[in-house]
């Protein structure tokens, strides 16, 4: 199935300021937080999962904001490599337990951050 040139430019869009805001956020709290680089990944993981569970519950927001808002700056503001090579760092640094607690905080309050999200979408959007 080939993706029109709409899609495309929706998806690229919002792929921009989400990976944008993906670097500012590693550059203002990785040097300054006690994980590194750990942290910032574990913010923006949390505020991405929030974000995509209000779009998911959201009825109305289906198709271009989808595109533009879940797939695009959602997709690229989260990570999943970036959170593994944190895990591997703990483990290579001697610091099982540091990547055990990333691990569990970050599938645990992401979990949550989704559902919450989701509940939020389906509360403050009306339904058509």
């Amino acid at each position: 199935m080939w993706l029109d040139l709409r899609e495309l430019l929706l998806v690229a869009a919002g792929s921009v300021p989400g990976a944008l805001l993906r670097w500012w956020a590693a550059t203002a709290l990785g040097s300054t937080a006690a994980w590194g680089s750990a942290a910032s990944d574990l913010l923006v993981n949390l505020f991405g999962s929030l974000l995509l569970g209000i779009l998911v519950g959201a009825p109305a927001c289906k198709g271009g904001p989808y595109l533009l808002l879940g797939v695009g700056f959602c997709g690229s503001l989260t990570t999943f490599s970036s959170w593994m090579l944190a895990l591997h760092r703990f483990e290579q640094q001697g610091k099982p337990l540091d990547g055990l607690l990333l691990l569990c905080l970050s599938v645990g309050l992401g979990v949550a951050a989704a559902g919450c999200g989701l509940v939020l979408g389906r509360r403050t959007v009306p339904r058509r």
